[in-house]
């Protein structure tokens, strides 16, 4: 019992002088005696303060961290998806206008020729019994294409389909050996054949059957044509000659002209379903001083 008077005294003295203390030092403000004792009770409780809390906030960013992590790898993972579905999606459109461009130079000629044309693309390369160079385009006979129909892009003679199947074709190119082709000189009706050498479609024979015709280089060379249109029809550009053989004492003349259409880039490709109603002769070569 007076343990707990005693206490109960010296709890109210110790609260009085609490008091009293706050009071003067409220009063005196920064003139007062206790600000020295203020200022280190300050220091030592604000460094522990900052001590807590540098320790705790790293635990709970880290916990943090760890409770976000599967939303953020998400986020993560959807970001690269979006990504690659826009790289995508650049290079489809660039491929659509690519083949945009290929297919009006297609329109072009084809009209400018008078052919009624089928578009195709090319979608393989492949070797066919007999034959060393040939391709395999995704239209057939359900589009209107037959065997022995001339193939042809937008710079030039391609070749001729040796097989239609329902929805693709196998096309011969020019530049295959087995392949020939009737030709004419430009502005002349000196003819002659186009044969297929290889070296990758970079050349192809042109042999004149007039040995007495003149033929230099810079002389272009157009389809002759075959009866009724198959498996060529006339005047689709074939070349241009690039160098003339001596061959004295024979009776034809050999050439070697460059094609106008790549024979290692083929893309898209129209195929003629129907040949003109007449000969176009030189009308679809293009300008010599620039492109068609």
């Amino acid at each position: 019992m007076r343990d707990s008077r005693r206490a109960r005294l010296i709890l109210g003295v110790l609260l009085m002088a609490a008091l009293v203390i706050l009071t003067v030092d409220h009063r005196t403000g920064d003139s007062s005696p206790l600000a020295p004792l203020r200022s280190a009770g300050a220091y030592v409780f604000g460094t522990a303060e900052r001590f807590g809390s540098g320790v705790v906030r790293p635990v709970g960013g880290f916990v943090q961290a760890v409770l976000s992590a599967p939303g953020a790898q998400e986020r993560i993972d959807g970001l690269k998806e979006e990504n690659a579905r826009l790289r995508a999606g650049l290079v489809a459109d660039k491929l659509d206008g690519a083949r945009s461009k290929e297919l009006r130079k297609v329109l072009g000629l084809s009209g400018a020729g008078g052919y009624k044309v089928v578009p195709a693309n090319v979608v393989a390369r492949r070797g066919q019994p007999g034959f060393e160079d040939t391709v395999q385009i995704d239209a057939g006979t359900g589009d209107g294409v037959r065997s022995e129909m001339t193939v042809l892009n937008g710079d030039g003679l391609i070749g001729r389909v040796v097989h239609a199947s329902a929805h693709t074709s196998t096309v011969v190119l020019l530049s295959d050996p087995a392949s020939a082709a009737g030709a004419r000189l430009e502005g002349g009706k000196e003819i002659g054949v186009v044969h297929g050498v290889g070296e990758n479609g970079r050349l192809v024979q042109f042999r004149l059957l007039d040995s007495t015709a003149p033929l230099t280089r810079g002389a272009r060379i157009v389809s002759f044509g075959s009866q009724n249109g198959a498996p060529y029809v006339p005047g689709v550009p074939i070349g241009v000659i690039e160098r003339v053989e001596s061959t004295p004492g024979e009776l034809t003349r050999i050439a070697y002209a460059k094609p106008y259409a790549d024979m290692t880039a083929l893309d898209v490709v129209g195929v003629v379903v129907e040949a003109p109603k007449r000969n176009p002769r030189d009308a679809v070569l293009p300008d010599k001083d620039g492109p068609r």
